[in-house]
């Protein structure tokens, strides 16, 4: 490296001659490649939006000017030009920089942001408030193609376009979402930069900007009038916004070019910028989906490293599970919020492509889309990660229990995911949704428990949640043959005279292992997988407080309103009077980490278990 290492600030890299910036995107990619393929992380993404990136801190005057960024993972270049360089090795580790942005954390970090589709809503409110306190600085959003299916970016354009506010849209459109593009949309923005379109705009563009240099301010209004090369963009011109583009996202000078000119334009703009997705790194512009959101890989090769062990992950028994039990019953469907292959849907789709739906990142329409599609006699099973289902509450409440409709909400990455942190960490799940009335909620242990967890679903006639984690099973063998669980009924793994441990989920066989440790030092502890968070399983609760006075609840959820709270509340409801010590997550966001650190950190690990246990009683 040459010129990065003397990039403190975007102030530093505005001091290069234009003709340095494109080998300053280069070295940026280097690095995210050299750390990524050690430390794993949203790379595709970040290497495609890197020369945009850099043409925007080159032209506008950050921190004053406000770039904000939708969902995170692009932002890699971002972080590193602005001052964490030195600290980027320690991305998505535990105490080091965050893989998404955070206001904490920069002062460039204009807007938290993890989930899709909100930086249009943020950038909106934020040039409106720079509007009501007379100050003086642009407002960009960038928002990638992918993040335009979220509803809640179109609440903010048509309200964008309503209040004709000064502030860019940056679309930057790397031709997919993390998987292939779906929908509508991706059809009209594939309609816009059909072959031949963004060499036909550059012709066009240097007739614009020459026009700007002798029209002057008016020049955007006179071109629209025109509407020759903003043609392809009208459902943004409709909404009020002037659309301009498509233009290559890897020419960096033209980028600055466009960006100098447009910064000036009054009232919303929305640039279309077409990138390639893992730019510069040839394994992942070949293999982009593999690449999204990657482990450690060989830089020479491209090759993922695999991690030893012989369980499958729970996504991929979920996979196989719905195809199975799909073939026997022609009713089921699959759903999905635009994440096929991190759901394990894929293979649904390409079996079954006339019963999959990916209906974008619109979480809140997936629900209510499964909940129609149950009340005319369908078995849809939605798998949306348990982070983005938080997204669909309203729609979870109002649309699916409240009509009492068997739609089957399945969330991965429930519990603690480790590396993406406090975003996507799925540990709210039990308690916003075992309050809804008519919601059965499963959390199946192992691999094998979540394959019945499913059968049984199907079996019920009710709206169901099931939750599982991230990651490989335990290693239990999976039978050949399903079996469908008594509603509420949860198993005795060993019962204790001294005290007994009520686990749930992932937590369940740690549980176990803390029993082992207890029982070095004396304490007969026993342990019941609850398997049902909701309803719960008051025969073994009377069990347990026959055997002894002493419960401990376990969970991989944030305590409030969780499955320990739930016990609480069955004991007080029947005047039962017990020595509860209820353990899980307490009032915070989890940090990122790996899952074994937070869990010894949250002091829900076997080995902290059986500490806390031992130290209560």
């Amino acid at each position: 490296m040459e010129l990065l290492p003397n990039i403190k600030s975007p102030k530093d890299l505005k001091k290069l001659n234009i003709e340095d910036i494109p080998r300053v995107a280069a070295e940026i990619r280097g690095v995210i490649v050299e750390n990524i393929s050690r430390s794993g992380g949203h790379l595709a993404s970040s290497l495609g939006a890197t020369d945009l990136i850099v043409a925007l801190h080159y032209v506008f005057n950050t921190p004053k000017d406000k770039i904000v960024f939708d969902t995170g993972h692009q932002t890699y270049a971002h972080k590193i030009l602005t001052g964490r360089l030195k600290k980027f090795n320690t991305l998505r580790q535990k105490g080091g920089i965050s893989g998404f942005l955070k206001r904490d954390e920069s002062k460039y970090d204009a807007f938290g942001a993890g989930h899709a589709s909100t930086a249009l809503s943020a950038a909106c409110g934020m040039a409106e408030a720079r509007n009501r306190l007379n100050a003086d600085y642009k407002v960009v959003a960038v928002v990638s193609d992918g993040c335009m299916t979220g509803g809640m970016s179109w609440e903010a354009m048509q309200n964008i376009g309503h209040l004709s506010t000064n502030m860019l849209i940056v679309l930057n459109d790397n031709q997919m979402f993390i998987s292939r593009r779906e929908g509508m949309l991706g059809k009209i923005l594939a309609k816009i930069i059909a072959p031949g379109t963004i060499q036909d705009t550059e012709k066009k563009l240097e007739v614009f900007l020459s026009r700007f240099k002798s029209w002057g301010k008016n020049a955007f209004k006179i071109a629209k009038r025109t509407k020759a090369m903003f043609f392809p963009g009208m459902i943004f011109e409709e909404m009020g916004i002037s659309y301009f583009g498509p233009i290559d996202g890897h020419n960096i000078k033209e980028m600055v070019e466009v960006f100098n000119r447009l910064k000036e334009v009054k009232g919303p703009v929305l640039l279309h910028v077409v990138t390639k997705k893992g730019k510069g790194y040839e394994p992942a512009e070949m293999e982009p989906t593999e690449f999204h959101g990657a482990g450690s890989f060989d830089v020479e090769t491209g090759e993922l490293n695999g991690k030893p062990g012989s369980a499958p992950s729970f996504t991929k028994v979920f996979s196989d599970a719905i195809i199975e039990l799909a073939d026997k019953d022609k009713k089921i469907v699959a759903i999905t919020a635009a994440m096929p292959e991190g759901t394990g849907l894929d293979a649904f789709r390409d079996k079954y492509p006339n019963r999959y739906f990916d209906v974008g990142i619109a979480e809140e329409h997936a629900i209510t889309f499964a909940a129609g599609l149950a009340a005319e006699g369908l078995k849809p099973i939605v798998n949306i990660y348990s982070t983005f289902m938080q997204r669909a509450f309203d729609q979870i409440m109002h649309d699916v229990c409240l009509q009492k409709l068997p739609v089957i909400m399945v969330m991965d990455r429930g519990g603690i995911v480790g590396d993406d942190g406090p975003t996507h960490h799925g540990v709210f799940d039990m308690s916003f949704l075992r309050i809804l009335p008519n919601l059965v909620f499963m959390a199946p242990s192992n691999e094998n428990e979540l394959r019945n967890a499913l059968k049984t679903a199907l079996t019920l006639n009710k709206p169901v949640a099931i939750r599982y984690p991230r990651g490989k099973g335990v290693g239990v063998e999976i039978s050949d043959k399903f079996k469908s669980y008594k509603l509420g009924a949860g198993e005795w793994l060993k019962k204790g005279n001294d005290i007994n441990i009520l686990a749930i989920g992932n937590r369940v066989y740690p549980a176990l292992e803390a029993a082992k440790l207890l029982k070095e030092n004396g304490i007969d502890a026993g342990v019941a997988d609850m398997r049902f968070v909701k309803p719960l399983d008051s025969g073994l609760i009377k069990e347990a407080l026959a055997l002894s006075n002493r419960i401990v609840t376990i969970e991989d959820n944030v305590l409030m309103g969780g499955f320990g709270s739930s016990i609480l509340e069955w004991l007080n409801a029947n005047s039962i009077k017990a020595d509860v010590f209820n353990m899980g997550i307490g009032d915070v966001y989890v940090e990122q980490g790996k899952p074994e650190e937070l869990y010894e950190h949250l002091g829900i690990s076997s080995n902290k278990i059986a500490k806390r246990i031992q130290e209560w009683m």
